[in-house]
């Protein structure tokens, strides 16, 4: 009788440049990969985790190497088993995220179909990907904006010393549209509302959290006086977060690796819709077997945020596209990626 296999590997992998935020800096990004095995299939996945997350690649290894999958008869049950990795231990979101990724994929292989067609999606409908330029110096910054030439959106890190004189720049280069994130680099509202509306000048379309996230009443108000539609990140993580932001925010940002991957992303998506909510998919720094995840959903966003494998200075899975500034995802069953330079063997 077949069983449920499951392998992990943790890598460091190097970026591309130095990414800066608004409160922190890095050089690489750690990643555990996963593959779950059944009969002559193989579904894969990675939890992409940055610092602010909380996890690290030793606490998804510790994760894994606890779960007990001796019970599974049906690997397309995918209710059961997301009740249960979600009920095995509290957090480990990005590594939860990557089981569910290899488990869509393992689905989908097995039947034969495109990972879009398990939730009635048409990939022809998605957005076009922002590319995401962090908080750099003016020299450092002149030489990253020729990387987004094939990209009809650019996504500004702000909440440094220079916001500005960093949009006046890259205005000076180039007339795409802009969105901006903050990343709770704002802490006064009427501050925070005199650079939106100068940002709305600058060709900005949407301003992502903009204040911290524990702020209630100064961030409603800043919403309601906005210009720009206000996109909450940091401020949320998964479903149960969703109803609190309506008032608070005009959107949300849904990533896999915060909310444990496509099964509940897709419901976050339904609530937003719901609630009047505009909805964004995003990414963390990940290799293309992450970003292909995220993209098979895309359909159902206004704007998507796919670029972290442009950010990897080797993405170690291929098989993605790239045209039009639109993420591409394969037509071949499953996720539609492969690794390429990771070894599965025993």
């Amino acid at each position: 009788m077949a069983q449920l296999r499951l392998q992990f590997q943790s890598h460091l992998l190097p970026l591309a440049h130095t990414f800066t935020l608004s409160h922190s800096s890095r050089t690489h990004t750690p990643i555990t990969f996963v593959a779950i095995q059944w009969d002559e299939y193989t579904g894969f996945g990675e939890a992409a985790m940055p610092p602010y997350l909380g996890e690290t690649p030793e606490s998804s290894e510790r994760f894994y190497a606890s779960l007990d999958f001796s019970w599974v008869d049906d690997p397309g049950d995918l209710a059961s088993l997301k009740a249960y990795i979600d009920a095995h231990a509290a957090g480990h979101t990005a590594a939860k995220a990557a089981l569910d990724i290899a488990l869509h994929d393992l689905h989908a292989k097995r039947l034969g179909v495109p990972l879009y067609t398990l939730f009635g999606l048409n990939p022809s409908n998605s957005p076009t990907s922002s590319y995401t330029i962090g908080i750099h110096p003016k020299n450092e910054l002149l030489e990253i904006l020729p990387e987004t030439e094939a990209f009809g959106l650019i996504k500004v890190k702000l909440g440094g010393d220079s916001d500005r004189e960093t949009i006046q720049l890259i205005r000076d280069y180039t007339d795409k549209p802009l969105s901006v994130d903050v990343n709770q680099g704002w802490r006064d509202e009427k501050k925070a509302l005199d650079e939106i509306f100068w940002l709305k000048e600058q060709g900005v379309i949407y301003v992502e959290q903009p204040m911290p996230k524990e702020t209630t009443h100064a961030m409603e108000w800043l919403t309601e006086q906005s210009p720009l539609p206000t996109i909450a990140d940091e401020a949320v993580q998964r479903l149960v977060d969703i109803p609190s932001l309506v008032g608070r925010y005009s959107g949300v940002n849904i990533k896999l690796m915060k909310c444990t991957g496509l099964r509940e992303a897709f419901a976050m998506i339904q609530m937003a819709r719901a609630l009047e909510l505009k909805v964004m998919i995003g990414c963390m720094t990940e290799s293309s077997c992450g970003i292909a995840a995220a993209a098979h959903l895309s359909a159902l966003a206004d704007w998507v945020d796919l670029d972290g494998h442009f950010l990897l200075a080797k993405d170690p899975y291929v098989g993605l596209g790239f045209n039009g500034g639109v993420v591409q995802v394969s037509n071949e069953p499953g996720l539609g990626v492969r690794p390429n330079g990771l070894n599965w063997d025993d």
